[in-house]
């Protein structure tokens, strides 16, 4: 085994990126002394997204206060390369901002990570690349377009705060306060996933539920789905623009739909933006092996979260992939697009606490690598 390429993604609330690989890494060197293993941080849009493209290209970073998703102050980075801003959702409105009691995607906005793109274009940056996955929210991007300028109204021309339990009173939109900025403004979404605005694959629906707390999640998600529909409705009859049924508008509940319809945004694989960064066609090009992964493998996964990027391209110079998760749910999909085979990590029965443990899920990375790397060792002697 000549050269590894481990880019695994970050086992949010565990590892980052890095560690995450770094682990794996080690248990390759237990097996493979001699090894070329390069290990990459990688992210799909959502947290970490700012970290991995910063350390590719050694961009400056900018850090600022914010409004957190439940108008806590917060402080964010983003990263800034010539004229282009490089920001990140989860930095400002991410789910892991927030105590899993305090979870309720009707209450929280995405005003900060408004206010970062706010602070990139008042510094000059005309290009901004936004990774929109891993948010608290489900407020079709109001929030964001708050700090940005423009004003919602319900029918008795009161302004709304742009949270989610406000999608259903939006009734008039102003766009004449948008900061001039805006119309020099180039924007990339980095976005994980294709789901439309609502409906059963809609934002509300599908990923509405790991951002609730309590019993009444199936109740939330219910309203905030109606609310999505009345949204796109308003959109449509005041900016002439549909947004329903668009691939990625039910990202980050609507920020996609948000930023196509408002600010222009070109929606692209957040992957694929970041492996460009990383130039990872490059580095793969004489690997005989990628290790990737996440703290969660399941059906979502194959929906154009990191995992099935690094695998698509990987596959495309026939380079094998062996994925491992912190949890593995749903195997299926990434079998029958060809992995060498998807581990799980865990030892045995574990608690959540101790499953999220980083120096657990270290070490159960490191083990299950270095058993990994021993069967091929056995066949490629």
């Amino acid at each position: 085994m000549r050269k590894i390429v481990v880019a695994i993604d970050s086992f949010k609330g565990s590892l980052s990126s890095l560690e995450a690989g770094q682990a794996a890494g080690r248990g390759v060197r237990r097996v493979f002394a001699d090894a070329d293993i390069d290990v990459l941080q990688v992210a799909d849009g959502g947290e970490g997204t700012v970290g991995a493209i910063a350390q590719a290209l050694g961009c400056a970073l900018r850090s600022l206060k914010v409004i957190g998703p439940l108008g806590d102050e917060v402080e964010a980075r983003y990263g800034i390369a010539g004229d282009t801003a490089f920001v990140e959702l989860a930095q400002a409105s991410g789910l892991t901002l927030i105590a899993p009691e305090q979870r309720n995607p009707l209450k929280t906005s995405t005003y900060g990570f408004g206010q970062l793109i706010a602070d990139a274009l008042a510094r000059g940056c005309r290009r901004i690349v936004a990774g929109i996955g891993g948010s608290a929210t489900n407020d079709g991007g109001m929030g964001m377009l708050r700090a940005l300028g423009f004003r919602f109204y319900d029918a008795e021309r009161r302004e709304l705060s742009g949270c989610g339990e406000d999608l259903e009173s939006v009734a008039t939109i102003d766009t004449g306060g948008a900061m001039p900025e805006l119309a020099e403004a180039q924007f990339i979404v980095a976005c994980d996933v294709t789901n439309p605005l609502y409906g059963p694959r809609g934002a509300a629906m599908v990923f509405g539920p790991q951002k609730c707390h309590g019993a009444d999640k199936e109740a939330i998600c219910r309203c905030l789905d109606r609310g999505l529909v009345h949204y796109a409705e308003a959109i449509e009859r005041q900016l002439v623009k549909s947004v329903a049924d668009m691939p990625g508008a039910g990202a980050a509940g609507g920020v996609g739909a948000a930023m196509f319809a408002f600010l222009g945004a070109r929606l692209e694989s957040g992957i694929d933006v970041v492996l460009d960064a990383l130039d990872f066609d490059r580095k793969i090009a004489q690997a005989d092996l990628v290790i990737t992964g996440e703290g969660r493998v399941d059906c979502q996964t194959a929906m154009g979260k990191a995992v099935a990027g690094i695998l698509r391209r990987a596959k495309a110079r026939n380079v094998p992939v062996l994925v491992v998760g912190g949890a593995v749910e749903d195997v299926e999909a990434l079998n029958d697009e060809g992995v060498m085979a998807v581990l799980p990590i865990l030892p045995g029965p574990a608690t959540l606490a101790e499953a999220m443990d980083a120096d657990f899920a270290s070490k159960n990375v490191e083990r299950t690598m270095e058993q990994a790397m021993r069967i091929v060792e056995r066949f490629t002697r």
